[in-house]
This record gives structure tokens, sequence and C-alpha cells, in this order.
């Protein structure tokens, strides 16, 4: 029987006036939460439509590393620098990874 495997998926919309600065906390915050243990990846896309909003995509192994990536300096560290910079407050979403096993 194959061993179920859980998945947190986090969403982060970040909406600023000018991107510069923005994308440069972002991109230092992928960096480094990438290192951050149970991470499986992070990703930052930017919109087509909307300039100046950036989406950060997370996958990490379970909902509690998650929530102690949540708790970490390099979160606060990304939140702490948007201060100032966002025009609206990050829109954050918690998603539940079902793995094909569920979807059968």
């Amino acid at each position: 029987m194959a061993e179920d495997i859980e998945i947190a998926i986090v969403t982060m919309r970040f909406d600023a006036a000018d991107a510069g600065p923005l994308l440069a906390i972002l991109s230092k915050y992928v960096v480094m939460a990438r290192m951050q243990p149970g991470c499986r990846n992070i990703d930052l896309c930017a919109s087509v439509t909307q300039p100046g909003r950036y989406l950060l995509i997370q996958k990490w192994d379970s909902a509690q590393a998650q929530r102690a990536h949540f708790d970490s300096a390099v979160m606060v560290e990304m939140a702490t620098a948007c201060a100032g910079v966002l025009t609206v407050a990050p829109d954050i979403d918690l998603w539940d990874g079902p793995s094909a096993h569920d979807l059968a």
C-alpha cells in the first residue's frame, strides 16, 4: 500500500505601487525560505494583467512545517520589510493538497 503524503500549499499575493522594492524583498525571501526545513518548493510569479502584483506559491511537507516557517525569522524579516511597500495587506491562503489516490 502506498504511503500517504501530506502536502501543505500556501499562496501569498502581494500588490505594490512600486514593484522594484517588493521584488527585491520577495526574491530574497524565496531563496532563504527554500532552505527552511520541510520546504518542498516556492515559486515567485508576476501577474501579466496586474502590474506590481506578485504571487508566491509554497509547498511544504506538512501543515506543521508550514506553521513553523510562518513563525520563523525568515518569514518575520520578509513581513517586516514589506511595511510601507504594499498597497494593501497581502492575501494569504492555505490549501489542501490531495493526493492522486484521493481523486480515484
